[in-house]
């Protein structure tokens, strides 16, 4: 059986919950296009966050890894295209770290693409009455170092993965006055979707591949 594994992080910044925990969790265990999913929660800390993926992945040698994570005022779902090899955080993490100006991985390349289909995920969660669009940035917090370290390790070793950013869940903008909000099961449902457009567009790639040789 395929194994699909999204990771999403506990709450950081004086919150109570994770947007992208409080949705990646309700994915745990379902099957989606023949593969299982499994959630795992990441710290918001430098460095231990990539640990917990890595020995995550290692367990469970993941057909896709998609890593999600909550941005605070972005109104949309929003597709990461690109990882930069830069710690830069403007606020400590959840254990105090705030690293300023500081190379992720020393001789690593200055950036890395997401290998997930990007616009066709955009585009089917918009099909879906979803507000969804791709982002040129995961910026330079506990986010961007977890999906840099996982594309960096994939570059390596094989893989497909990316990053999808929330909004906020409405218990949360509420102490946020103006920030927007998404409920949970659409967020649920936006991931459901680019799960699914993933595993399918790799699908189709591999019988097109096929066909042709």
């Amino acid at each position: 059986m395929k194994n699909v594994l999204v990771a999403a992080f506990e709450p950081f910044e004086g919150e109570l919950v994770n947007a992208s925990w409080e949705a990646a969790s309700q994915l745990h265990e379902r099957m989606i296009c023949g593969a299982r999913v499994v959630a795992k929660q990441l710290p918001c800390v430098f460095g231990e966050s990539l640990k917990v993926l890595n020995a995550a992945m290692d367990e469970l040698e993941p057909e896709l890894v998609i890593v999600v994570g909550q941005a605070n005022g972005r109104p949309n779902i929003t597709v990461e295209r690109v990882a930069i090899n830069i710690d830069d955080a403007r606020i400590p993490d959840n254990a105090g770290n705030q690293p300023i100006d500081v190379r992720i991985v020393e001789d690593g390349p200055a950036a890395y693409f997401a290998t997930l289909p990007i616009k066709a995920i955009v585009e089917g969660i918009r099909e879906a009455d979803i507000p969804a669009a791709v982002s040129q940035t995961a910026g330079t917090f506990v986010c961007n170092h977890v999906l840099y370290g996982l594309l960096h390790r994939q570059a390596k070793q094989g893989g497909r993965g990316g990053f999808i950013h929330v909004p906020y869940l409405p218990q949360q903008a509420v102490k946020h006055p103006g920030a927007a909000s998404m409920p949970l099961q659409t967020v649920v449902l936006a991931l459901e979707m680019a799960l699914s457009i993933a595993l399918t567009v790799e699908e189709d790639k591999k019988l097109e591949g096929g066909a042709t040789q």
